[in-house]
């Protein structure tokens, strides 16, 4: 069962950078983070409250708990570069980076959980790599070096490496906590952080000049990445990370599917052949 709540993870994480991409066109994408993230407790914790968990909190371990709040505080991060990036951005060119945690969220649970790698896997991750790479432009990096538009890639890096940092605390801290609550918990973390980084910057008016169109994109966006959380850890507390990790980043295709219909957003014949490259790779990781 953990492959399908895999798969309903990659579902729900494609249609949320699409509905996220909608709320964030014109407000500030801190602002919209620490909302969407208010969305996503309320949502965690319901589902909690539904499947009987919260009676669990008493239960808890300390070292459970530690990886649960360092696991959310990486979520944070993620996503405060994540959604920069996609205000940056086009959705076809960001999606892809974040999407490349899959490769260091592998090393990480090699080294750290020892989940073994054959070598039919290790080729895997070399076609998921090399698909990553030709979805971005050589343009792309020269601007991000210069300082130009493509700053984007820099913080779509910077959430790939806590994306990855996610997957391998999360692991460790959902092992003895229902999923669910574990979930809520860490939304509770990323809660904070949100919000704390919209005073820090000073964003906290941003908040009310958000109209409501977007508003209702933000919220939107939210229950999906809560629906998405909630498969994506369930698929983790029952399945390995170095095969959950590769299945949920599919909402990569998810993504490129939804982005042309949606913003217009066509893949060049190269990014095709990268998108296509990645998706196969990430198939095989969760065959082989």
């Amino acid at each position: 069962m953990w492959l399908l709540y895999a798969a309903g993870s990659a579902f729900f994480a494609g249609i949320t950078s699409i509905l996220a991409k909608c709320g964030i066109r014109k407000a500030d994408s801190t602002a919209a983070t620490a909302i969407r993230t208010f969305v996503i407790l309320i949502f965690s914790w319901l589902i909690a409250g539904a499947a009987g968990s919260l009676n669990q909190i008493g239960s808890i371990s300390g070292r459970t708990l530690l990886f649960l709040v360092l696991s959310g505080a990486a979520t944070g991060a993620s996503w405060l570069c994540y959604f920069r990036a996609l205000q940056l951005g086009d959705i076809n060119k960001v999606v892809p980076v974040d999407k490349s945690s899959t490769v260091l969220t592998i090393i990480l649970a090699l080294i750290f959980l020892g989940e073994g790698v054959s070598f039919q896997k290790a080729l895997a991750v070399v076609a998921i790599a090399a698909g990553i790479l030709l979805m971005i432009e050589k343009k792309d990096v020269s601007e991000t070096k210069s300082g130009g538009r493509s700053s984007w890639l820099l913080y779509a890096a910077g959430s790939a490496f806590f994306a990855s940092l996610t997957a391998i605390l999360g692991k460790i801290g959902i092992s003895d906590v229902e999923s669910n609550l574990g979930t809520a918990i860490r939304t509770a973390v990323v809660l904070v952080m949100a919000w704390l980084m919209v005073f820090i910057t000073g964003r906290q008016n941003e908040v009310r000049k958000i109209k409501g169109r977007e508003l209702a994109f933000i919220c939107l966006s939210g229950i999906a990445t809560g629906a998405s959380w909630l498969c994506y850890y369930r698929a983790l507390q029952e399945g390995p990370a170095s095969v959950v990790a590769p299945v949920d980043k599919l909402s990569v295709l998810v993504t490129a599917v939804f982005s042309y219909f949606v913003f217009g957003e066509k893949l060049s014949k190269k990014a095709l052949a990268g998108l296509i490259l990645l998706t196969a790779g990430t198939v095989a990781m969760a065959v082989l």
